[in-house]
């Protein structure tokens, strides 16, 4: 591994403590080396704070080494006034000579131009080291730039025969099909993404709160499809717990395909990563459309005479886990 790789890497590695906190800004890490030594690492703040690249200066406490280092940066430092001041001006001013960069910023405002800007000023820029990991790293801020849309995850559990819920029950609460450390990783997942999003007859049928009461971490954003305005007011989704959008025949016409709206509109809410929690309907909805990115599919060992079938879909197979008594598969769409 070249000595690029390994810093990049190391880049990789601090900016995962940035997420679920930086959206809609992505979670950038950096790290300042002097005579293949790290003397400053940073990652993204919060949303309106520092970006990755002024942590890690502010971190040197040697300022005069700077003159002499390399910088190392997950994506192209931005070169445009946002919440903050360009991360390619600090860079300039601190007479940093070398600065090595995971993958270009797909960002329309940002796009070559922090390179150009770092070129110009006399730095020697590398680009493109660990690209492949560094695109998937960023992945839900490409996919919300590229593709005006959330970068939009599935996540359902079934039972071994393939149900994902009973055909009746007798409580508004959901029947569980995978045990609680299974449970535990979902909300952990929930603080990660930007949104949480349901349809209808999930909370009629569960009532669910949708939030991260088990995992320490941010409620996302709950996304609740409503269509004919059935829901009634005292349901738990519309408690204080996290922010609530409700998607009524406001927002979308059904007469049009609903999943290709529904991310329109989220991405003008300024959201850029949803996870799709159910039902089966709202799921195969945006399956026969062909809008998601993943699906993280849990196998529990309980069975089910007959209920809601799981949903169908194509995808490829990149992970395999046990969970103790259950089985988590992870699929891309290609």
């Amino acid at each position: 591994m070249s000595i690029h790789n390994i810093y990049i890497k190391r880049c990789l590695e601090i900016a995962k403590n940035g997420l679920g906190n930086t959206r809609p800004n992505p979670m950038v890490g950096s790290v300042i080396v002097h005579n293949n030594k790290i003397i400053g690492e940073g990652f993204t703040s919060p949303y309106g704070g520092n970006h990755a690249e002024v942590n890690a200066i502010h971190s040197v406490l040697n300022k005069t080494l700077l003159k002499n280092a390399t910088i190392y940066v997950t994506l192209e430092p931005c070169s445009h006034f946002g919440k903050t001041p360009p991360c390619s001006n600090l860079i300039i001013a601190h007479k940093i000579p070398n600065v090595v960069i995971g993958c270009v910023d797909e960002n329309e405002k940002v796009s070559g131009r922090g390179i150009k800007k770092l070129r110009d000023s006399g730095c020697n820029v590398t680009v493109g080291i660990l690209e492949d990991d560094c695109k998937n790293h960023h992945k839900r801020f490409f996919t919300y730039h590229n593709k005006k849309r959330p970068y939009v995850i599935l996540k359902w559990a079934e039972t071994n025969n393939g149900y994902i819920a009973p055909a009746t029950k007798e409580d508004k609460k959901p029947v569980w099909i995978t045990n609680s450390i299974s449970r535990q990783m979902v909300h952990k997942w929930r603080a990660e993404e930007q949104a949480i999003l349901v349809g209808t007859n999930t909370v009629l049928e569960d009532n669910p709160t949708l939030t991260t009461r088990n995992w320490t971490g941010p409620n996302p954003t709950r996304v609740v499809i409503d269509i004919h305005k059935k829901l009634d007011p005292n349901l738990n989704i519309f408690k204080n717990h996290a922010k609530t959008l409700i998607i009524t025949n406001t927002q979308i016409d059904t007469s049009k395909p609903l999943a290709h709206q529904i991310c329109d509109y989220l991405f003008k809410q300024n959201i850029n990563s949803i996870i799709i929690e159910g039902g089966a309907k709202t799921l195969q909805t945006f399956i026969d459309e062909d809008i998601w990115d993943e699906a993280r599919v849990f196998k529990g060992p309980n069975t089910f005479q007959t209920g809601i079938k799981a949903p169908v879909f194509n995808g490829t197979l990149t992970s395999k886990d046990t969970i103790i008594t259950d089985t988590l598969n992870i699929y891309k769409n290609d």
